[in-house]
């Protein structure tokens, strides 16, 4: 039976430690405890907060006034097999980087260099979880969700789930709440190509080479650490919700403006870096013209700072409240469109307040 509370504390289920409290906050364990909770907020005609990790979301100071449900479901099978892939599925209360671990531990390759990141399965296909090279949407064969609008079970294949950068038929409104999701991966000891020049260089190794599924994931975490994100409760800066903004895409205008105030404000001979897209914009990065503009790591004259280890992720050290976060955003968000023209794009998904 789902334990349910209220008054119940979002800070303590935020990797931000942010967030006042929720009016009521179901814990649920199973999938059926998951859509009575959503049915019965459904019913009443109250507010929903399908909460998972808490590693992507900003709660207000003020809390949530409506229902919680915290999906705390478990449990991970193999389902099929074909050639040298198996479709492993995965409940969406299941801690992610524990399921990588296990993946690369078992001989699964696909997942590998999603390593170390916080939150649970249930989350990844929403925003399409991506790092060093590797997007979920490239495993991910089918994802099973209750739809709140016709009140039914739905089974939403790969190609129905609209997979784009950080961005998916999930993301932005709440109609679907994702039950549990359908990796396909492949059967091997070592990892998929390796397409990330950072991971490369670190492995010692060319893109598009293949190393062991443990050496990548070693190294991934490595990685990931040196930049405080690993959770680690003695370390401030991995209180955060990862990199806070999105990598702008630029359109073929927006990409000329770039490069017209980069050569203004850095010199002629300046570059910055920039990653075509198939479909003719260009992606560069948010923590490049973070940097650029102005905020160095550790940069933050409030509660909350900039981390002292990557500029992408903004944190609270201990004393912060949601407010103090959302300010630091704004500076730096007014910060690089006054220096570069070019509009950041929040990662994390607001609840109950705007940037």
């Amino acid at each position: 039976m789902a334990v349910i509370a209220e008054e119940v504390n979002l800070a303590g289920y935020t990797t931000l430690r942010l967030g006042g409290p929720a009016r009521k906050f179901v814990e649920a364990t199973t999938e059926e405890e998951v859509v009575a909770a959503v049915r019965d907020a459904d019913d009443a005609g109250e507010p929903l907060l399908v909460l998972g990790g808490g590693s992507n979301v900003v709660v207000a100071d003020g809390g949530f006034a409506g229902t919680v449900v915290h999906v705390g479901t478990r449990g991970t099978e193999r389902v099929a097999a074909e050639g040298d892939r198996v479709h492993v599925r995965v409940q969406a209360g299941e801690d992610w980087d524990p399921f990588v671990a296990r993946c690369a531990s078992d001989g699964l390759a696909g997942v590998e260099c999603l390593s170390g990141i916080p939150g649970r399965v249930g989350a990844t296909p929403i925003q399409n979880v991506g790092a060093y090279g590797q997007d979920v949407g490239e495993t991910i064969v089918a994802v099973r969700a209750y739809d709140r609008r016709d009140r039914a079970w739905v089974t939403l294949g790969r190609d129905e789930c609209r997979f784009t950068y950080r961005n998916s038929v999930f993301k932005g409104h709440s109609r679907y709440v994702v039950l549990d999701v359908t990796y396909a991966l492949r059967e091997s000891e070592e990892s998929q190509p390796i397409a990330y020049a950072e991971l490369a260089r670190r492995l010692d190794v060319r893109p598009g080479d293949r190393v062991a599924l443990k050496e990548a994931r070693d190294a991934v975490l490595e990685l990931r650490r040196g930049k405080g994100m690993v959770l680690d409760p003695a370390d401030p800066d991995t209180r955060s919700a990862g990199s806070f903004f999105t990598n702008p895409i630029l359109e073929p205008e927006q990409l000329a403006e770039l490069e017209r105030r980069v050569a203004e404000r850095l010199g002629p001979d300046a570059t910055f870096p920039r990653y075509p897209e198939a479909d003719g914009r260009t992606k560069t990065s948010a923590a490049w013209l973070i940097d650029r503009a102005g905020f160095a790591k550790g940069h933050g004259t409030g509660p909350a700072r900039i981390s002292g280890k990557h500029t992408l992720a903004l944190t609270n050290p201990g004393d912060a409240r949601t407010a103090d976060l959302l300010d630091l955003a704004r500076e730096v968000r007014a910060g690089v469109r006054d220096a570069f023209g070019v509009e950041l794009v929040n990662e994390p998904v607001l609840i109950g307040v705007t940037l």
